[in-house]
């Protein structure tokens, strides 16, 4: 028998590397999170979809765009009436966001939306926000220029 064995055998090394059970069951935890907010991730992106489909139509736009991650963030400058050259915009990382609210407010106008439920709704919340404008009574009257 090794030292190691029989040292522990005989009750003087008992835990030599800390609680096993605890580092197993963070890792768990941590791996359930990860696959809770993969699940998550998705029903939200359907919801995002569902209402992009519907808003897109509305703006005599093929609805089907609404489901393609990238694409429905290009078309969505087309719903602003802005120019689509700008989603290059999307790739810088601070600008991106300044940008989606922009559209974000200009989608709601077209809408007939004020800036408060455009910020609040179609950006911040925008699962709930495209629902209302997609299923709700909204007709698209862009604005002119």
């Amino acid at each position: 028998m090794t030292t190691l064995a029989l040292a522990q055998q005989t009750g003087l090394v008992t835990n030599m590397y800390g609680d096993f059970g605890g580092t197993g069951a963070f890792a768990g935890i941590l791996a359930g999170m990860g696959v809770g907010g993969g699940v998550v991730g998705i029903i939200i992106y359907v919801f995002v979809a569902i209402g992009l489909w519907k808003t897109f139509s509305k703006a005599d736009i093929p609805g089907i765009l609404g489901i393609i991650p990238i694409v429905n963030m290009i078309f969505l400058l087309k719903v602003a009436r802005m120019n689509m050259w700008l989603a290059l915009l999307y790739l810088i990382p601070i600008v991106n966001l300044i940008l989606m609210i922009i559209v974000a407010i200009k989608v709601g106008r077209n809408f007939g939306h004020g800036g408060a439920f455009s910020f609040f709704l179609l950006w911040l919340l925008a699962p709930i926000g495209y629902l209302i404008v997609g299923f709700g009574g909204d007709r698209y009257q862009p604005e002119t220029f």
